[in-house]
C-alpha cells in the first residue's frame, strides 16, 4: 500500500480516463469507507472524501491485530483482534464473531455500532477466519465440506485455548455470536462447548443442516449441497441429524439470544423457532427477537435499532458484570 493511504481493506479500483490517476476505496477501523486517488507518475495521494463518524473521534479507534492460533490438527488459524478503549483495564471479556458465508472473509474494516461494545463496555472482539474461509487457498476453503464440517468449529474451541493465554483477555466471559453460517457456528458451539462460553447470539443461524435444506428456497438448494452435503443421502442424512445443534438442545446451558426475520428466504423462520423451542425446554434463558417484515438479517432502521438495543441489553445482562 502507497504512504499516505491508511491501514484498511481497499477496493473499487478504476483508472482516470484520461490521466495517471488511480482511485480507490479504503476501509478501516477508522472510516467506513474513503475515497483516495493515486497519481501513477509522482506517486501523490489525495483524499477525496472524509466518512462522517457521528460524533466517535477517529483517532479513538484502535486498529485491529492479526493474531493467530494453533488448532487441534496442528493448523494455524487467524483472526483479527479489536481492542477496547484504553480505559479499560484488566481482563476483558470477549466477544468471538463468527462470519457468515461460509466461503467468505473476515477483515481489518470498520465494524460500526459494534464500537460500543469496545468503547463503552470495555469488550475485546475477535473476528475468527475458521476453516472453510476464503482467502487463504482452495485446500483450506474446503476442509468444511460436508461431513468435515464440526472440524470449524473446533478452530473456535482452539481460540477459547489461545484467549486463556492471553493475560488482557477473561476467558470466562466469552460470548459467541454469528449471522447465518455463523449462526450455526454459533449454535454448534453453544452445544458442543456450552462449558466454555457464558451465552450466545445467533442471528438468522441454521440449527439443523438437514431441515435448512428442505425448506431454503429452491434455487439455493444444490448449491448448499454442494458446501453442506446432500440430506437425500442417508448417511449425510444421519450425521446432520446426529449433529444438529436443535437435536442436542440439552447441552445449550447458557443464556442464548436468537434473532430471525420472519420472511427469511434463504434461512426460513423454521431453523429459530425449532431451536427457540429446543432450548426453553432446559429452563436456559432464551430470548427471541422475531422481525416480521424482515429478511435475511434486519434492514429497516427501527429494526435494526431494536434488534442492537436488544443485544446490548443481553450483553449486560450476561457477559459483562455489574459495576461495583
Amino acid at each position: 500500500m502507497s504512504d499516505g493511504l491508511p491501514n484498511g481493506v481497499v477496493t473499487d479500483l478504476e483508472w482516470h480516463r484520461r490521466l495517471p490517476e488511480l482511485a480507490v476505496t479504503v476501509r478501516s477501523a477508522r472510516t467506513p469507507g474513503d475515497v483516495y486517488s493515486i497519481n501513477a507518475i509522482d506517486g501523490t495521494i489525495t483524499r477525496w472524501t472524509d466518512s462522517e463518524l457521528g460524533g466517535i473521534a477517529a483517532e479513538s479507534l484502535r486498529e485491529p491485530e492479526l493474531v493467530t492460533w494453533q488448532s487441534f490438527d496442528g493448523r494455524r488459524i487467524s483472526g483479527w483482534h479489536y481492542r477496547p478503549a484504553a480505559r479499560f483495564t484488566g481482563k476483558r471479556p470477549v466477544i468471538v464473531n463468527i462470519h457468515g458465508g461460509p466461503e467468505v472473509q473476515s477483515r481489518p474494516s470498520f465494524i460500526g455500532r459494534n464500537i460500543y461494545f469496545l468503547n463503552e463496555l470495555g469488550i475485546a472482539m475477535i473476528y475468527p477466519n475458521v476453516r472453510g474461509s476464503s482467502g487463504f487457498g482452495k485446500t483450506f476453503v474446503r476442509l468444511d465440506n460436508a461431513m468435515k464440517r464440526e472440524d470449524s468449529v473446533r478452530d473456535i474451541a482452539a481460540l477459547f485455548d489461545w484467549i486463556a493465554t492471553q493475560p488482557q483477555l477473561d476467558a470466562s466471559r466469552i460470548l459467541v455470536t454469528g449471522g447465518s453460517y455463523g449462526g450455526y457456528m454459533t449454535l454448534m458451539v453453544a452445544t458442543l462447548y456450552a462449558e466454555r462460553i457464558c451465552c450466545a447470539v445467533d442471528v438468522v443461524g441454521i440449527s439443523n443442516l438437514a431441515t435448512f435444506l428442505q425448506n431454503t428456497e429452491s434455487y439455493r438448494r444444490d448449491l448448499r449441497r454442494a458446501e453442506y452435503g446432500d440430506e437425500r443421502d442417508p448417511v449425510i442424512r444421519a450425521w446432520m441429524e446426529r449433529t444438529a445443534a436443535v437435536n442436542n438442545a440439552g447441552r445449550i446451558v447458557k443464556p442464548l439470544f436468537v434473532i430471525q426475520g420472519a420472511n427469511d428466504p434463504r434461512v426460513p423462520r423454521s431453523e429459530a423457532e425449532q431451536i427457540v423451542a429446543a432450548a426453553r425446554r432446559n429452563s436456559t434463558p432464551v430470548w427471541y427477537l422475531l422481525g416480521m417484515h424482515e429478511g435475511h438479517g434486519f434492514r429497516k432502521k427501527e429494526n435494526v435499532d431494536a434488534q442492537f438495543y436488544a443485544t446490548v441489553q443481553f450483553v449486560r445482562q450476561f457477559l459483562v458484570p455489574p459495576a461495583p
